[in-house]
C-alpha cells in the first residue's frame, strides 16, 4: 500500500469515547489525505452526521450513554444517512462482536487492536463500494426519469393516435354519406 490511499480527499467520522484512540486515528487517516472529524459521543456524532456528509464513520462498539450500535441504528433509520457507510470497531475480540455489528448493518467490522494498514485498507474498500452504490442510484435516478419521460410521450403518443382515430371515423363516415348521396343522386339521373 502507498503513502497515499487511492481514494483521498475523502471525508471520515471516527467516533470513539477514548480521546487517546480518536487521536491515533485523527493523525493518522489525515497522514493519508483524508478529511477527518472526530467525536467522542455517539449524540455529537449525529450532530456532525446531520450538519455535513461524510463518505464513511468509523464507529466504537463500546461506549458509554449511546452504543456504537446505537448509533449505527440512529445512523441506519435516518432516511438521508441510511446508506451511509459504516466500520465498527471493537476491543472485544469474539466472532459475537462481528456478528452483532454487521448484524446492526455495519459495512464492516474491525477487531482492537488492529494493524493500521488493515483499517486503512478496509477503509478503501467501504468507500469504494459506497461510491459504486451511489453511481447506481444516480444510474437508476437517470434511468426512473427517462422512463417516466418516455411514458409521458407514450402517454401523448396514444392521445395523439386515439385522436387520428377519431378522425379517420368522422372521415370514413363523411365520405360514407357522400357516397351515398351521390349514389343517390345516380339513380335519380
Amino acid at each position: 500500500m502507498g503513502d497515499t490511499p487511492i481514494l483521498a480527499q475523502h471525508s471520515i467520522l471516527a467516533v470513539d469515547d477514548s480521546r487517546t484512540q480518536l487521536g491515533v486515528l485523527g493523525r493518522r487517516l489525515s497522514a493519508l489525505g483524508y478529511l477527518v472529524a472526530l467525536s467522542d459521543t455517539g449524540r455529537e456524532a449525529l450532530d456532525l452526521i446531520a450538519g455535513r456528509g461524510f463518505d464513511l464513520v468509523l464507529i466504537d462498539m463500546v461506549m458509554p450513554e449511546m452504543t456504537g450500535i446505537e448509533l449505527l441504528s440512529e445512523i441506519r433509520a435516518a432516511r438521508a444517512t441510511a446508506d451511509l457507510p459504516v466500520i465498527m470497531m471493537t476491543a472485544r475480540g469474539d466472532s459475537q462482536a462481528a456478528v452483532e455489528a454487521l448484524g446492526a448493518g455495519a459495512d464492516d467490522h474491525i477487531a482492537k487492536p488492529f494493524a493500521f494498514t488493515e483499517l486503512a485498507a478496509r477503509i478503501e474498500r467501504v468507500i469504494a463500494r459506497g461510491r459504486r452504490i451511489a453511481e447506481l442510484k444516480r444510474a437508476n435516478a437517470a434511468l426512473d426519469a427517462r422512463i417516466a419521460t418516455r411514458a409521458m410521450e407514450l402517454g401523448e403518443a396514444r392521445a395523439q393516435l386515439a385522436a387520428t382515430r377519431a378522425e379517420e371515423r368522422r372521415l370514413l363516415a363523411t365520405l360514407a354519406h357522400a357516397q351515398a348521396r351521390l349514389a343517390a343522386v345516380g339513380m335519380q339521373a
